[in-house]
């Protein structure tokens, strides 16, 4: 049995195709037509990543996806939304999607996004095997443990997406270090091109996570005409290991 993906869009058409193409891939292949069906579809068949349709009948893709997070962080999402409509894609980032692909689309290429994504999935799962040894990056009172991928915050987790938990290890692992878009794009994403507006919106999700004030954020702070630094807070002894336990 191959891995399975939830299909959800309310034309059929899209969907025979979107079908066939994934099934050539070596893809179990479900799908459903509206949001109510999707939510139901997802509990029932447990699937390894979504392709959800932004434009649904009943419930539209949003807040399909603000669902899915809601109880299952760690399942990827690629949004399907319309071509020039950049709000929507924000949107969808914002609400926890992993990816979008813009209508109308190559299955092809779609194929490729489904496979980069699940590649990246997967090689979560094994930096989370006991097994392979992690280390834990702190600053103050945040913590991210990369073996058992959790992180604190106060002495609580934080509920981060995949693709947050992996930026902010990332960056932690660097600290003091300015990265700019296409750099954490191609680190954390895996792409060596795509719409940098994917990391600025992630950087704003999780500085409403980890900052105390997100609108004038210390760990993630913005080096203008570059990109991002994680600034510790604690760099005394100027030594980029001083995050590591």
């Amino acid at each position: 049995m191959g891995q399975r993906i939830l299909v959800v869009d309310d034309d059929p058409t899209v969907s025979d195709v979107v079908r066939r193409y994934l099934e050539r891939a070596g893809y179990d292949v479900v799908l459903a037509s509206d949001g109510p069906a999707a939510l139901t579809a997802f509990d029932r068949e447990q699937p390894d990543l979504v392709v959800l349709d932004l434009m649904l009948p009943g419930m539209d893709g949003l807040e399909v996806c603000r669902r899915l997070r809601a109880d299952s962080e760690g399942v990827p999402i690629i949004m399907l939304t319309a071509l020039g409509e950049e709000s929507d894609r924000v949107l969808g980032l914002q609400y926890g999607a992993d990816d979008y692909v813009t209508k109308p689309f190559s299955p092809r290429e779609l194929v490729l996004r489904v496979q980069s994504v699940l590649r990246r999935a997967g090689a979560v799962a094994a930096s989370a095997d006991p097994k392979v040894p992690g280390e834990i990056l702190r600053d103050g009172d945040l913590s991210v443990d990369t073996a058992r991928r959790v992180a604190m915050r106060g002495g609580h987790e934080l509920a981060l997406t995949v693709r947050e938990f992996d930026l902010l290890a990332f960056l932690m692992s660097h600290p003091g270090r300015a990265f700019r878009r296409s750099e954490l794009l191609e680190a954390v994403w895996g792409w060596t091109f795509g719409d940098q507006s994917t990391v600025t919106v992630h950087v704003r999700r999780l500085r409403e996570k980890i900052e105390e004030d997100p609108a004038n954020p210390r760990r993630i702070v913005t080096v203008w005409g570059v990109g991002y630094r994680f600034e510790a807070s604690d760099r005394s002894s100027g030594d980029a290991g001083d995050l590591r336990a």
